[in-house]
């Protein structure tokens, strides 16, 4: 995905953003326009871990049902570790823009893997630092991808919900 067809929302819980993942579904918002990126674990408290390759996180500490709940129902979950960040899980087209970055060896300035792909969705390569900072305080970034109309009305959905709109 190589457009600036995407609108970013932050929060500062998985709970708030999970409640916004559920509030726009209800709302019969499609799932498949919406990518959810967040470390949400402290590795001090809960152990992380797989069972196997093919395998989902079989044990993500205490954020375990809420991305056991959020990869019910996004596309592509997925779980990478990024030098600096740490272990960040997410789902929904943004994953397949992550991996694109990776396998193409995108060099955005000298920005992360990560940083490329915020860059490739259409996030200004200034506001990058803002975003990859967020994820190492634990913030959540709700992606939307869609035409300007589909961000509007998932803007619209959102509006009562405690968000900052990224």
């Amino acid at each position: 995905m190589t457009s600036v067809d995407s609108l970013l929302f932050m929060f500062d819980t998985h709970a708030a953003a999970e409640e916004a993942i559920r509030t726009l579904s209800q709302s019969g918002f499609p799932m498949k326009k919406l990518s959810l990126v967040g470390k949400g674990y402290h590795s001090e408290e809960q152990p992380v871990g797989f069972y196997t390759v093919g395998d989902r996180i079989k044990v993500w500490g205490g954020a375990g049902a809420f991305w056991g709940g959020v990869w019910g129902l996004l596309l592509a979950p997925a779980v990478f570790v990024f030098p600096g960040v740490g272990l960040v899980g997410m789902a929904g087209p943004f994953v397949a823009t992550l991996i694109s970055a990776l396998e193409g060896a995108v060099v955005v300035g000298g920005l992360s893997a990560l940083g490329a792909a915020l860059t490739q969705i259409g996030v200004p390569k200034d506001q990058v630092v803002k975003y990859e900072a967020a994820l190492k305080m634990d913030k959540y970034l709700l992606v939307v991808h869609g035409s300007a109309e589909e961000q509007a009305r998932a803007r619209d959905v959102l509006a009562d919900a405690k968000t900052t709109v990224a």
